[in-house]
């Protein structure tokens, strides 16, 4: 039994899948399945039921998952430390970031990091703000951008961002033209929304119900210039980030840009605090706070 051999489980048994295992740790199915094979050979046991293309643990790898993830995440924080006592500036991060956000903040960032460290490789994944936050605390990812708030008794957090959420109407709408807007006029609108696992999904739905009603949401999606698009269609309305409603078309769409009440919309990048971070992860924290901080956060008035 191998370092290897338990990476290649622990992957497989996260990923519920062979092919998707093989695709995240850039190696072939056979690979994997090899692999594998060999350690239920040496174990004397099955790890996994096999039931078409969909796999499942047994008792037996249900066991070794437990203590393989432990000895897995050893070895790691191992090698990286290793790395960091090395100085070698080159690694591999993983970032996760919400389309919403990762679209608007971060090209430009992750472009002057790549400049400046050149042999540091970044790998993006894109999911909504609560499942980046999940796979933070897993381990799936080194970094997380999301909506706050975050855990801090989990979670290490800098703040880059404070906006607030903006109403976007279609052109027409019987409250374009107005400067604010009060939740409450709300109830009986049509609403387009992200899906449950972007954090704006639940908070703009507590905030209405918050206002005295349950929102009439027509249509969710993870992209939010389709949702815009729906609305200049007539779908519905929507609230979005300030930042975000600056890129609508004034012909199409309307922007209230107060409500009432206000809804804070903050983005920050969260990493475990209970978990060693590589010298290349460190470097990008470093880095991120002092260009995203100078960009994007208020200046204090002198």
């Amino acid at each position: 039994m191998d370092i290897r051999q338990l990476q290649y489980f622990v992957q497989t048994a996260r990923m519920g899948s062979f092919s998707r295992a093989a695709e995240s740790l850039f190696v072939s199915q056979p690979t994997i399945s090899k692999m594998i094979r060999g350690l239920e050979e040496e174990l004397g046991a099955d790890l996994f039921f096999r039931e078409g293309k969909s796999i499942r643990l047994t008792d037996a790898g249900e066991i070794l998952l437990l203590k393989a993830q432990n000895i897995v995440e050893s070895f790691a924080s191992l090698s990286s430390e290793l790395d960091s006592l090395r100085e070698l500036r080159r690694g591999h991060i993983r970032i996760g970031l919400p389309p919403m956000v990762g679209a608007s903040f971060f090209p430009a960032v992750i472009g002057e990091f790549h400049r400046m460290y050149p042999e540091v490789t970044i790998r993006l994944h894109e999911d909504g703000s609560k499942k980046v936050e999940d796979d933070v605390e897993s381990g799936l990812l080194d970094i997380g951008a999301i909506v706050l708030p975050a855990d801090e008794a989990k979670f290490h957090c800098f703040t880059f961002v404070e906006e607030k959420l903006q109403l976007l109407v279609p052109a027409g709408h019987r409250l374009a033209g107005a400067s604010v807007a009060a939740l409450g006029e709300l109830a009986g609108e049509e609403f387009v929304l992200f899906r449950e696992d972007f954090a704006l999904h639940d908070r703009i739905i507590t905030e209405c119900v918050k206002a005295g009603f349950q929102p009439k949401v027509v249509y969710e999606s993870s992209q939010w210039d389709l949702i815009s698009k729906m609305v200049a269609a007539g779908m519905g309305i929507a609230l979005l980030p300030e930042t975000i409603c600056r890129e609508m078309d004034p012909l199409r769409t309307a922007v209230i840009p107060h409500t009432q009440p206000v809804i804070p919309w903050e983005l920050g990048m969260i990493w475990r605090r209970d978990r060693y971070l590589s010298f290349a992860a460190r470097e990008w924290i470093s880095f991120a706070m002092k260009v995203l901080g100078e960009r994007y956060l208020p200046r204090a008035e002198s």
